[in-house]
């Protein structure tokens, strides 16, 4: 499974769709199980999310701490691609899909390692069924 800062944010913030929630916890299970790719960009994503519900005195500091601490536990794998291999294929997926660079490396990375992207990004989602990726949660991967 590709997981995208979303869905492990998802573990954090809780939905508010109850369809969604159950989703999250889902995926949670299956990470545990079988664990992650993450492309490296997954970490700052993360980060700045983090930071902003800080900002918002959504979470504090040590919250935000209590979070990464959690997921230095976990079977998380970043890429092991260099990123500069890998940014054309990004560039003409962002392109061919209309996604942000952001997004298209998630798409790469789940293409390349012909994984399920785990995300709530409906867009993502969207252009990864095009692109043939199943995507966490759809019917062909429940």
């Amino acid at each position: 499974m590709v997981l995208d800062a979303s869905m492990a944010l998802a573990w954090l913030i809780e939905r508010t769709d109850p369809t969604e929630a159950a989703l999250s916890r889902r995926a949670f299970e299956e990470f545990l199980s079988n664990g992650a790719l993450i492309p490296t960009l997954w970490f700052a994503e993360v980060a700045n999310t983090l930071l902003v519900f800080e900002r918002a005195k959504r979470f504090t500091a040590a919250d935000s701490t209590n979070y990464l601490s959690g997921l230095e536990l976990l079977d998380i794998k970043p890429d092991d691609v260099r990123f500069s291999l890998s940014q054309p294929r990004v560039i003409d997926l962002g392109r061919m899909h209309n996604l942000t660079a952001y997004d298209a490396t998630y798409l790469e990375l789940a293409i390349r390692k012909s994984a399920v992207l785990a995300t709530f990004d409906r867009k993502l989602a969207q252009a990864s069924r095009a692109a043939g990726i199943r995507v966490f949660g759809d019917p062909a991967h429940p």
